[in-house]
């Protein structure tokens, strides 16, 4: 049975504008950057650094677990701040206020820490959790920015994040507090990293793959070719029996080798257009290898890093596409290419 015609009727792109809609203009635009980083400048001019610190260091003696908690946007940004530490190797989670009434909060410790983000301060959700939350001895501590709130009263500690107002021509849309909230917690965040002296290789550790762990956990070794994935000849070999070689393996080269192994030079497929060219008639076909190979290549050890190869592959006088792998002993073990690295996700 064929398959029936595929008909689809898209709607077409809409033209114009709604009549309700104004045009947005360049300055407007402009206007409203300014105005949002005047509102952050706000925010880190009148920020108390004793209580951003007295926050920091009870986040870091912390012997349990960092729990944040928050409702809506706030809460957007609470989980994303946990989820930073997690990354940075810091024992952390977020907490659902409304899962924690029923169930949840038994993941709770006096060990532990609770930070609550409401930028009134009188979220219903969070007033609830309190005293249950402090039935289970956590330490709690509230980040808000209106004065004098019922969670901040509440708490153990409290963070004020000074607030001019929302960018919202109305001052309602939370859109300058949640950006302050972001930048305090990822500030502090990256605080903590550096109080821990967390090293590249922790780090990395917990990114194994993204780009970032990939970059700090990847060796040579682990992405180059070897053994018969290897385009090697000796330099006695006739350029013209080794094209095959040359083409097959993928490499764009000729790895030029002893009866040891040893990294003697190397043949590219530049080398062979400049063959070509120079040579004339049969001579083409009395050239061997060593007579034309690069006798003193780039070359990298199997322990090197990955980025450090392409790193090396990309520096001056003039970018190459693979790198040979060679031991202490100038023993060939693989070699290294820049679409291999690309298609490791580097």
């Amino acid at each position: 049975m064929g398959s029936l015609p595929l008909s689809l009727d898209l709607p077409s792109p809409p033209l114009g504008k709604p009549p309700h809609l104004q045009l947005l203009s360049e300055t407007t635009l402009l206007n409203l950057f300014k105005s949002q980083q005047n509102h952050l400048n706000y925010f880190f001019q009148n920020l108390d650094f004793s209580q951003a610190l007295s926050f920091t260091q009870t986040l870091l003696n912390s012997r349990g677990t960092i729990f944040f908690s928050g409702v809506g946007k706030s809460g957007f940004v609470a989980r994303k701040i946990s989820q930073t530490l997690v990354s940075l190797d810091i024992r952390s989670s977020f907490l659902s206020p409304l899962d924690a009434l029923h169930g949840d909060i038994g993941a709770l410790s006096s060990a532990d820490v609770l930070v609550l983000f409401s930028k009134s301060g009188s979220t219903e959700e969070l007033l609830r959790l309190l005293p249950c939350a402090r039935a289970k001895g956590v330490y709690l501590i509230s980040v808000t920015s209106v004065s004098n709130n019922a969670l901040a009263n509440a708490c153990d500690m409290n963070v004020h994040l000074p607030l001019e107002r929302e960018l919202c021509p109305f001052d309602l849309a939370p859109v300058t507090s949640t950006a302050i909230q972001m930048v305090f917690g990822d500030t502090v965040a990256i605080a903590l990293m550096g109080a821990r002296n967390l090293t590249k290789e922790q780090y990395a550790a917990n990114h194994p793959a993204g780009r970032i762990g990939k970059s700090l956990i990847f060796k040579v070794k682990d992405v180059m070719k070897k053994k018969d994935e290897l385009p090697i000849c000796k330099e006695g070999d006739l350029i013209m029996e080794q094209l095959v070689e040359l083409s097959s393996k993928g490499c764009g080269c000729l790895l030029v080798i002893d009866d040891e192994y040893h990294l003697l030079g190397t043949f590219t497929d530049g080398d062979l257009r400049r063959t070509l060219i120079k040579a004339s008639g049969e001579a083409i076909f009395k050239l061997r290898v060593g007579d034309m190979c690069n006798r003193e290549p780039r070359t990298i050890g199997p322990d090197a890093m990955a980025v450090e190869a392409m790193q090396k592959m990309e520096s001056p006088p003039s970018p190459v596409q693979f790198l040979p792998v060679i031991d202490h002993q100038n023993v060939l073990i693989g070699i290294i290419t820049l679409h291999g690295l690309v298609s490791a996700g580097l």
